[in-house]
């Protein structure tokens, strides 16, 4: 389901008060079409992870209106949440069982899904046996299993070293250019935003509210170059210019 301008998730003047009276949003209005990987950063505790909990479904917004469709809806999380008695076959198979899936079909998905996220011959283990970059592949190839039409990723490489985490969002990536899915991603890191997205958002401190916007006006693959060229530096100052303010 997209709305009528063609895209996939809205968030129209949306506010978000927790039951203890505590306003984690205000008035966040912006939209994510299919083809486009919006990334958004911000301050911690700004409400970043409150978006992906209300597009989700996990939260209830408390004023406007989220517009997403629901039936096929990706989530990587900022854990890789697997679980430990599964191997890495069932653990991918997972959420295709929880759509009543037939097994047979279910079971065609994830070997196509680890093919995907290059795990092939590693089906049989267990989590216990992953590095950590291995256990995010698999928490992205669970996702895949439901060919997803909005992909929401919460901080999901923030714990991995560094090479790791480059060469995750160059994964990631690929794996956009070839589903084309509406990308809404969260991230504390000013590079991997820019590296990452065809659109930048930037948060206020709480309650958080969408200050600033960047057009990242370069197509894709990208590749470490991009990281070191001059016009990639210039956006990420403008970018931790609007960061800072955000604190004002």
């Amino acid at each position: 389901m997209s709305t009528a301008d063609g895209s996939t998730l809205v968030f129209d003047s949306v506010g978000m008060v927790y039951p203890d009276g505590t306003e984690a949003l205000k008035d966040i209005s912006f939209q994510v079409s299919p083809g486009e990987f919006v990334t958004v950063v911000g301050p911690s505790g700004c409400g970043k992870s409150t978006l992906l909990k209300l597009a989700s479904g996990l939260l209830d917004h408390t004023s406007g209106s989220v517009n997403i469709d629901r039936d096929r809806i990706g989530y990587v999380f900022q854990d890789a949440t697997l679980l430990p008695w599964r191997t890495v076959q069932k653990n991918v198979e997972l959420l295709a069982e929880l759509h009543d899936i037939d097994a047979a079909e279910r079971t065609r998905r994830a070997r196509e899904a680890i093919d995907l996220v290059d795990l092939s011959g590693f089906e049989k283990h267990h989590p216990k046996r992953l590095s950590g970059g291995m256990k995010m592949r698999v928490s992205l190839a669970r996702s895949l299993t439901l060919d997803p039409s909005v992909f929401l990723f919460d901080e999901p490489f923030g714990a991995l070293d560094e090479i790791t985490r480059e060469r995750l969002n160059d994964e990631v990536l690929e794996l956009f250019a070839l589903k084309r899915f509406a990308g809404l991603f969260i991230t504390h890191s000013i590079y991997e935003a820019i590296y990452m997205s065809t659109r930048v958002l930037v948060m206020s401190a709480r309650p958080g509210r969408v200050i600033a916007e960047f057009e990242v006006p370069y197509g894709f693959p990208r590749d470490e170059h991009f990281r070191f060229s001059p016009e990639f530096a210039e956006l990420s100052g403008e970018v931790s210019e609007a960061l800072r303010m955000s604190y004002a």
